[in-house]
């Protein structure tokens, strides 16, 4: 039956509807045989019939797929031969075998057949051994995603250069806001007439319009000492490209004009809202000022700080408003506290503990019982003397707890008090401040982009010689009750004394006004010099240290310790001061190993290098002229010669990131 239904083309139900025709025909001429006869013609005409017709559309059918068939086949070979779209075949060893003329055309050779892949790109061929799927590849201007098909050894290469386009363009337009603040700007003029004040901010303005005109940017001046920028991000690339000169124009217009006046910037970038853009610069303001100001810092939206200028020494302030303020805003946080918990950092030196001593005594001047934490294995040999004197003190002593003592003294209503840092990981116990609601800082540092996390009160001023000296200050405002011992004076005088190297560094005149309160409180500085004096045996240690020290651009010492020898970080730091010493040194770096197994690094500087940004490219900070890092897992050769490449950066820039 199949074989019939072949033959004839018809379709299977058409042959049921004449099977069943057949058999009632047959009983037809059963009881009409002429009946059954006319009837078998006219049956046997449309079967004929209906055969043709089935057979025909069979043909026109098979002919139609037949031609498709060759156009589909025909449209294969030109879209592979001829669309836009690159297809390579390469072999085990990674030669092309086959590559399209759209592949041809564009490299513009012969042939690519037995050529290496690395023809389109240097290391395209040990990228393609990677687990990557898709690469993405420039040439000759034109942006290409490359599809990987590793099981056939089959690349496609997609045109990408006009999404790459508008990429960069959403990438350059996005809007950057900037907030321009006038240091100084209050203390300076002041004291200025009405023209000499009109001078200043004309003299300003103009620059800073020049310069928003050079840029493309949008300025408005919205107080008198603060200006909005809207930018975006591509002017800010060539903002950073510039290192951003218009610092350097303001500092060079005030020595013409002799107006001490410095610009500081905040600038928030990144795809966020306006509001947060706004609030991200305001952060990078504060960021800066609290540096020191003379610098432009930019924070984006996953929280990564950059650091522009902050090459000068920031101006001490002329007024003693600001110290006042923060003593009575200090005194109320401490009447309102269970107790005053004071940390300095790790390995605290003689301005962190003379520090400390100060707000012991503010508490204590306000009846609230207040807590020194320290590590007594954990200081060096001039804190270890301060120490040992205040032992002879049995009701001074017994305010000094370890750290593990001060997680119990803690309450709901403690105030804990940093000094002379503002780095959590850098306090003697990092614990307390998660535990605590109030907290106050108290520092002389350039601030750094970590800081402790919502603090009650924030006392920084980078101007200031110590920690100690503005503590001295807070100290003069507090109530007459107050009574520094001896022992408590001459620690606060020895933090201000080791820090500006015997007043020769740093020393504005509010640092000696502090030395001199101290000194009539009783601070005895024949005592400083013997907390100051040092073992023959570090002095011949510090001095083979020097002894290796070489020259680097002509006025920068760099000494690195003997391999496997340890160096504690005191001595380090006395091995920079001491070169810094020496006839045309103007800064020096001393690289050795710790105790800790860590690489640290002291640096020193007279003012034209700022260690601190040098320091902070190492993951350290400090001061402008003052500053240390440590690194862990690397070589003092190692570390050389990174400091080397970023010493290298900071002269050939002109400026610092």
């Amino acid at each position: 039956m199949q074989d019939i239904q072949k033959k004839s083309g018809l379709s299977s139900h058409l042959w049921v509807v004449y099977f069943i025709a057949v058999i009632l025909l047959g009983f037809i001429w059963y009881f009409q045989w002429l009946l059954g006869l006319v009837l078998t013609f006219v049956l046997a005409g449309i079967l004929y019939y209906s055969i043709r017709i089935e057979y025909k559309l069979q043909q026109e059918t098979e002919n139609y797929i037949a031609t498709l068939s060759h156009r589909v086949k025909r449209v294969g070979e030109e879209a592979l031969l001829e669309m836009p779209i690159g297809i390579i075949l390469y072999n085990e060893d990674y030669k092309i075998e086959w590559a399209n003329p759209y592949m041809n055309r564009l490299i513009e050779d012969d042939t690519l057949v037995g050529q290496s892949l690395n023809i389109l790109a240097d290391d395209l061929a040990s990228k393609i051994k990677e687990n990557d799927d898709e690469l993405w590849l420039e040439l000759d201007g034109y942006h290409f995603q490359i599809t990987i098909k590793k099981d056939d050894r089959l690349l496609y290469l997609s045109d990408r250069t006009t999404q790459s386009k508008i990429e960069t363009r959403y990438h350059d337009e996005k809007t950057v806001l900037g907030i321009i603040f006038l240091d100084n700007y209050e203390e300076i003029t002041q004291n200025m007439d009405d023209t000499l004040k009109s001078q200043l901010n004309s003299k300003v303005t103009s620059v800073l319009n020049s310069w928003s005109n050079d840029y493309g940017l949008y300025l408005k001046r919205t107080s008198q000492d603060r200006f909005l920028a809207v930018l975006t991000k591509e002017t800010l690339d060539q903002l950073e490209k510039m290192k951003f000169d218009i610092l350097d124009e303001v500092r060079e217009l005030n020595a013409e004009q002799n107006l001490p006046v410095t610009l500081s910037i905040g600038i928030g970038v990144g795809d966020s809202i306006l509001p947060e853009l706004g609030e991200m610069a305001q952060s990078s303001l504060d960021l800066a000022l609290g540096r020191g100001g003379d610098q432009v810092v930019i924070k984006d939206d996953v929280g990564k700080v950059r650091f522009y200028g902050g090459r000068t020494n920031p101006m001490e302030k002329r007024t003693r408003v600001r110290a006042r303020v923060i003593s009575h805003a200090l005194r109320d946080l401490v009447q309102g506290s269970d107790n005053v918990i004071i940390m300095g950092h790790k390995a605290p030196d003689m301005d962190s503990f003379g520090a400390a001593v100060g707000i012991l005594n503010i508490a204590k001047a306000n009846d609230v019982e207040g807590y020194i934490v320290f590590d007594p294995d954990d200081i060096d040999t001039g804190v270890h003397r301060l120490v040992e004197e205040i032992k002879e003190d049995e009701d001074l002593w017994e305010h000094f707890i370890d750290p593990d003592e001060s997680e119990a003294l803690m309450t709901s209503r403690s105030l804990v008090v940093v000094v002379d840092t503002h780095k959590p990981s850098m306090v003697a116990n990092e614990r307390l401040l998660n535990k605590a609601e109030y907290k106050v800082v108290i520092d002389h540092h350039r601030r750094a982009e970590e800081f402790v996390d919502n603090p009650t009160l924030v006392y920084m001023e980078p101007y200031a010689s110590s920690t100690a000296e503005l503590v001295t200050e807070l100290l003069e405002y507090q109530p007459n009750t107050l009574k520094l011992k001896m022992v408590e004076a001459t620690a606060l005088l020895a933090g201000i004394i080791v820090d500006t190297k015997s007043f020769t560094l740093r020393t504005g005149s509010r640092t000696f006004d502090a030395a001199s309160y101290l000194r009539a409180k009783g601070a005895d500085t024949v005592l400083v010099q013997r907390f100051m004096k040092e073992d023959l045996d570090i002095y011949i240690k510090r001095s083979r240290l020097i002894e290796r020290a070489k020259i680097y651009h002509d006025t920068i010492a760099i000494a690195k310790g003997e391999p496997d020898e340890v160096y504690g970080g005191v001595l380090i730091a006395q091995a920079a001061d001491t070169l810094l010493t020496m006839s045309g040194i103007n800064a020096s770096f001393v690289i050795s190993e710790r105790h800790d197994g860590r690489i640290g690094v002291s640096a020193r500087s007279l003012g034209d290098v700022n260690v601190q940004v040098v320091m902070e490219k190492m993951n350290g900070g400090g001061h402008l002229t003052n500053a240390a890092t440590q690194i862990e897992d690397t070589t003092i050769d190692d570390t050389e010669a990174l400091l080397k490449d970023i010493l290298e950066d900071y002269f050939i820039g002109g400026e610092n990131e």
